[in-house]
């Protein structure tokens, strides 16, 4: 097949060709975005799950849902190091922009200026933020200190001038599972009064698979504020469709075999099936593509995963890290417990916990319950022990 017209799309955030399986995750961000909209009490979304399942690729396409329904929206990134303030500022920053180009806010556009102004200066009194505000602060409002109190003032008047133009405005938080508590309880907080206020503003974040227990650690209310939904690997059906659907809008097929052959290879996960997809393509040279080109193509695609997706994880883990890596892909099926890694290890568990804690922080593993540790990557122990 020619390269050139690959239609698959391996990538961290890029969009499938053929976005399968994920129909109720948008028809759920509909309803909300509808009964908002409408001022009817509703949760937002969070979405949670594996690295490699398209979390990314989902809040986008939630993002594209709201601009549709001609909201207001910013995205960005939770990354440890990065200030509350700074990363929402910047984002508020560009969503009343997007706002006022909508609507035509006038008076009020400033006035939100000045109090956002407020909001950023009190992080950063020198003024070096990432973006200009060529207004003065606006005193009282925003402006306490208390991240939690601000943020809340800040998103009302917002949601505020929203409603006044009959629209909602929208933040998509991905990886916001890397947020500390104290910030992630200040967005939990400020959302849990937008939410009784019946403001049209909505919080949507993504990340790893234990999102969930670190927001209701930080508020014990948002297990009741929030949707979760959890992100996984496709469907046979739903794989299919992913893998099959765009060769046939280029007018070629895969046969059954081969079809199986990259569904099991791939054990349905999203990046995955793009990676044996374009692979296997660029190796055939006629429709319909067999399970020798899926054979010839898995090679450079295992290459290409082992590099890019594996490889570049590890490379991040120290020494004595990875043999705490080694330990977890050797017990086997996950999730396996810290004591049962350390029996295996023949240490002690208080002489692993340095290595541990800093597995969780690079978010190579997660907890998913007390006691408990799995990887965030899928078929990394695969990975680690093929090594």
């Amino acid at each position: 097949m020619d390269p050139l017209h690959n239609p698959y799309a391996p990538g961290a955030g890029v969009r499938p060709p053929q976005l399968a399986g994920r129909d109720s995750d948008l028809d759920a961000f509909r309803v909300v975005l509808e009964r908002v909209g409408r001022g009817l009490p509703e949760r937002s979304l969070m979405i949670a799950g594996l690295r490699g399942v398209g979390k990314t690729v989902l809040l986008l396409e939630f993002q594209s849902l709201a601009e549709q329904h001609e909201w207001s929206t910013a995205k960005l990134e939770g990354r440890t190091g990065i200030s509350l303030r700074g990363g929402l500022g910047r984002a508020i920053h560009l969503l009343l922009r997007s706002l006022n180009r909508r609507h035509r806010l006038e008076h009020r556009f400033e006035r939100l200026l000045r109090i956002l102004k407020s909001f950023v200066v009190t992080a950063s009194p020198s003024g070096d933020f990432s973006f200009k505000l060529e207004v003065d602060p606006e005193p009282g409002s925003a402006d306490s200190g208390d991240d939690e109190i601000d943020l809340t003032e800040l998103l009302v008047e917002v949601g505020k001038a929203a409603a006044s133009v009959q629209t909602g405005v929208a933040i998509f938080i991905d990886e916001l599972q890397d947020l500390p508590h104290a910030d992630l309880g200040a967005i939990v907080g400020a959302f849990h009064e937008i939410s009784q206020q019946q403001l049209p503003v909505l919080i949507v974040g993504a990340g790893l698979p234990h999102l969930p227990q670190e927001l209701s650690e930080s508020k014990t209310y948002a297990e009741r504020l929030f949707r979760y939904r959890r992100v996984d690997s496709l469907s046979t059906p739903a794989a299919t469709e992913a893998l099959v659907v765009p060769a046939q809008r280029l007018g070629v097929e895969f046969t059954p075999a081969a079809v199986g052959a990259i569904l099991e290879a791939s054990g349905g996960y999203p990046y995955f099936i793009q990676a044996y997809g374009k692979h296997t393509w660029d190796v055939a040279d006629r429709s319909p593509i067999d399970l020798e080109d899926v054979q010839l193509g898995s090679v450079e695609a295992r290459r290409e995963l082992d590099v890019g997706f594996f490889g570049t994880r590890l490379d991040r883990a120290t020494p004595k890290e990875r043999e705490y890596l080694q330990a977890m892909a050797e017990l086997g099926e996950e999730p396996v417990g810290t004591g049962a890694v350390a029996a295996h290890l023949g240490k002690p568990a208080g002489n692993l916990s340095v290595a541990r804690d800093q597995l969780l922080k690079k978010g190579l593993i997660y907890s998913p319950d007390r006691g408990l540790v799995a990887f965030t990557v899928p078929r990394f122990g695969e990975f680690i022990l093929s090594r």
